[in-house]
C-alpha cells in the first residue's frame, strides 16, 4: 500500500497520536505552480529570435543589407543623442524584401552588445498558433525581461503581478501591458543600475498577426473582428507605452506596408510635436 506521506516533508511524530507535517501534498497531486510557470504557460516560445522554431529562419549574409542593418542598430544605440528623439522605428518593405532577415540579424547584433530587451517574431506560416495571435505578445515580452540578468528587480515585480492577478492573461492587451510591464518598470525606475538595462524591443511580422474572435461568429449581427483590428490595437498599446517616461526602451516594428499599418504611422506623423516616425525602407 502506498504511503499517504510519500510527498510530505519536514514532518515529525510525537507520542502515539500527534502528527505534524509541512509541505504535505496528497499522493498524486501536483504541487502549486510557481509564478514563472504560470507566465511560461502563456508565452509564444517560438516567437523568440533565438528559438528552436526559428533555427532555419533567414539571416542576412555578411555584406548583405548592411545599410539597413546599420541604420536600425545606429538608431537603437545612438538615437538618444538626436535633437528630435523618437521611440518607435518602422522597418517596412514588400513581401520577400528581407525584413525578417534584417530583424534577426539586428537581434543578434543587439544581443551581442547587451542592448536587446525582448523580441517577438509573428508568423502566419508557423505551426504554432501562438505565433499568430496577439494574446501571447505581452507575456512573451514580460517573460524575456524576467530572464534578463540586468533586470532582476523588474523580474520580481512582474512575477508578483502574476501571483496577485493570475487572470491577467485573459484581460485586454492594454491592461496586460500596464500590469506586466509598465507598472514593474515604474516601480524600479528609481533603483540603479538603469544604465545596465537593455535598450530595445524588436517586433517582426506585425502584418502576420491574425484576428482573434471574441464573439460567436455564427451570429449575423456581430461583425467578425479583422486582423487589422488586432494589429492596430497592438500598435496603439506600443505607442502609448513609448510615450510613458517610465518606459526606457526603443521599439522597432517590422511589417509590410499594409494599408491599416501605414495609415496608423501616417496618423502619428500628424500629431503635433510628434514628427515623422523613423522609417527604414527595405
Amino acid at each position: 500500500m502506498p504511503s499517504h506521506f510519500k510527498n510530505a516533508s519536514n514532518f515529525n511524530i510525537e507520542g502515539d497520536t500527534h502528527i505534524y507535517a509541512k509541505n504535505y501534498n496528497r499522493y498524486g497531486e501536483r504541487p502549486p505552480r510557481s509564478s514563472i510557470e504560470k507566465l511560461r504557460e502563456h508565452i509564444a516560445a517560438g516567437a523568440l529570435h533565438n528559438s528552436a522554431e526559428r533555427c532555419d529562419a533567414p539571416k542576412c549574409h555578411p555584406e548583405t543589407r548592411v545599410a539597413a542593418q546599420d541604420e536600425v542598430v545606429s538608431w537603437i544605440c545612438d538615437g538618444d543623442s538626436d535633437d528630435d528623439r523618437k521611440e518607435i522605428m518602422w522597418v517596412t518593405g514588400p513581401a520577400g524584401s528581407g525584413k525578417t532577415a534584417i530583424m534577426g540579424s539586428v537581434a543578434d547584433t543587439c544581443q551581442g552588445k547587451g542592448t536587446l530587451g525582448a523580441t517577438h517574431f509573428f508568423s502566419s506560416f508557423s505551426g504554432s498558433a501562438n505565433r499568430r495571435l496577439k494574446r501571447y505578445l505581452v507575456p512573451t515580452l514580460a517573460y524575456q525581461f524576467v530572464q534578463h540578468k540586468a533586470m532582476a528587480q523588474v523580474a520580481a515585480q512582474i512575477l508578483s503581478a502574476v501571483e496577485e492577478n493570475p487572470a491577467i492573461f485573459e484581460q485586454n492587451l492594454g491592461v496586460q501591458f500596464d500590469q506586466l510591464i509598465l507598472e514593474p518598470l515604474r516601480t524600479c525606475r528609481s533603483h540603479p543600475p538603469l544604465r545596465e538595462w537593455p535598450k530595445v524591443i524588436l517586433i517582426d511580422g506585425l502584418d502576420e498577426c491574425e484576428a482573434e474572435q471574441y464573439q460567436n461568429t455564427a451570429r449575423s449581427d456581430v461583425p467578425p473582428r479583422s486582423k487589422e483590428d488586432d494589429q492596430i490595437e497592438i500598435l496603439s498599446v506600443l505607442k502609448k507605452a513609448a510615450s510613458d517616461p517610465n518606459f526606457p526602451f526603443r521599439i522597432v516594428i517590422a511589417s509590410r506596408p499594409e494599408h491599416a499599418i501605414k495609415r496608423f504611422f501616417c496618423r502619428c506623423c500628424e500629431v503635433p510635436d510628434q514628427g515623422a516616425v523613423p522609417r527604414c525602407q527595405v
